[in-house]
């Protein structure tokens, strides 16, 4: 009986630590990662970015025209966000966005997501 006992604590030890954690407060600790864009729009128009661990508007920001590492480019102010969840961002693309091909990334928490190409058209 005793060594039921044991091995049934020692199989939920092993459980618990396999459960997601959750950090109040702690800083973001997984890559956000953009899967789609929408089609290429013109200033005024509508852009959908659906991804993965997208956070949200008080947490992060989108960023176009940064080259391929994700350096540079034009932050999205947050009158541009018509909504963000962790797995969809939707935005107006305002008119004072950088026209033509470049690379569009969410940074959340500090942390830059993947990057995928984006042109606004003219």
């Amino acid at each position: 009986m005793v060594r039921f006992f044991v091995t049934s604590l020692l199989f939920a030890g092993v459980l618990a630590s396999c459960a997601p954690r959750q950090q109040a407060g702690a800083g973001v600790t997984v890559t956000p990662v953009l899967v789609k864009l929408s089609e290429p729009a013109p200033r005024g128009g509508v852009l959908t970015v659906q991804g993965r661990y997208l956070g949200g508007p008080s947490t992060g920001r989108v960023r176009l025209g940064a080259d391929a590492t994700g350096a540079g480019g034009y932050v999205f102010p947050p009158a541009a966000v018509r909504s963000w969840t962790d797995q969809e961002i939707v935005l107006t693309l305002p008119s004072d966005a950088p026209v033509g091909g470049s690379w569009l990334f969410v940074e959340v928490g500090g942390k830059l997501s993947t990057g995928l190409p984006y042109s606004v058209r003219p």
